[in-house]
């Protein structure tokens, strides 16, 4: 259990969660881990099974703390609310933003830029002398220009038109060098650009998943701190598009997903067997395939990683609800900027 925020956060399937007089009790096999007092308390997240008594949810009701409910994989279930809660109030605030979202689209870009950079930078230190040369040095240039889109974007004054088109550059150097970081041998492991709707490579239908799955994480984080996972501000508003989502992750998916593609090829643990394609030309993973990404993807989420804005360690798997909550803290008005998360 890990308190941050004035969240608790509890991942440990199986433990029981308590009242006992003021404080909430942690406990796993019979055995208290963690008391904290319900006063320093905003909100409780559990994942997965996790037993929570009828006297701490009546009390948390009680004292406005809201409880959470997620699966074991982070997907929204359930929430319960007490008497003063602030969504509407923050949905206000969130609605009001995304008619001028400049500032926290900066800031979002910031943070993906700069995790795409680097994971370059980090592909060229794996591979050592065994990169051919001119892959080395399409990627230096690409991290050198996406260095000076990184500065720009940094400056005030931009209108969202213009940042979205520094994103779409520093994506398209992104993607322009993403295949010289497989070094799978077999050829039909390769990256030729990203196609989506469907995926037409295996390469891509790893990706496309790694996305969903991040997703669904971001999807249950708004959800999880009362923001309205419709409304975006990088993201253009459609019906039935998780806008807001869709915004929250792509900072994440430098790190979270495109790495972990990476591994999964580079380390051979996914195979061309572990791929299959359908009419239209479409490539899925198979079943097999499936259970060793949501496997990986398990084990991804339980690393930790420094937070820069928060100074501390933090699992891979509870970024996404940090980085809403700091969203939210944003729009009340408790943060001048919203702080993205950048990969150390």
């Amino acid at each position: 259990m890990k308190k941050l925020l004035n969240t608790v956060y509890v991942t440990t399937e199986g433990a029981s969660l308590k009242k006992d007089g003021e404080n909430l009790v942690a406990e796993i096999d019979g055995a208290e881990r963690a008391r904290v007092p319900m006063h320093m308390l905003a909100s409780l997240v559990v994942f997965g099974a996790i037993f929570i008594s009828p006297a701490l949810i009546a009390a948390c009701a009680g004292a406005g703390i809201t409880v959470v409910l997620l699966d074991r994989v982070g997907r929204f279930q359930a929430r319960v609310e007490g008497p003063a809660t602030g969504n509407v109030l923050l949905r206000r605030a969130q609605y009001r933003a995304s008619d001028t979202p400049e500032d926290i689209v900066r800031s979002i870009l910031l943070g993906k830029i700069a995790n795409q950079r680097a994971v370059l930078m980090r592909g060229l230190r794996d591979a050592g002398e065994g990169m051919a040369s001119p892959a080395r040095s399409r990627i230096v240039e690409a991290t050198q220009r996406q260095a000076h889109i990184l500065r720009k974007v940094s400056l005030a004054g931009m209108g969202l038109e213009q940042l979205r088109g520094a994103e779409g550059e520093a994506a398209s150097l992104y993607f322009g060098t993403f295949d010289a970081l497989i070094r799978a041998p077999d050829p039909q492991m390769r990256f030729q650009g990203r196609s989506r709707r469907p995926p037409l490579d295996p390469v891509n239908a790893l990706l496309s998943f790694l996305y969903t799955l991040l997703t669904h994480d971001c999807r249950s984080a708004a959800e999880g701190v009362g923001l309205d996972p419709a409304v975006g501000f990088l993201h253009r508003d459609r019906p039935g598009r998780p806008s807001l989502a869709l915004d929250l992750m792509e900072e994440l998916r430098p790190i979270l997903a495109d790495r972990l593609a990476l591994s999964l090829i580079n380390r051979r643990q996914l195979r061309v067997a572990d791929f299959e394609t359908r009419d239209g030309g479409a490539v899925w993973l198979t079943d097999e395939g499936r259970k060793t990404v949501l496997a990986a993807w398990q084990e991804r989420k339980k690393q930790e990683r420094q937070h820069a804005f928060l100074g501390e360690s933090v699992p891979l798997g509870l970024v996404p609800h940090l980085q809403a909550q700091l969203l939210a803290r944003h729009l009340r008005g408790d943060l001048d900027a919203y702080p993205p998360w950048f990969w150390k």
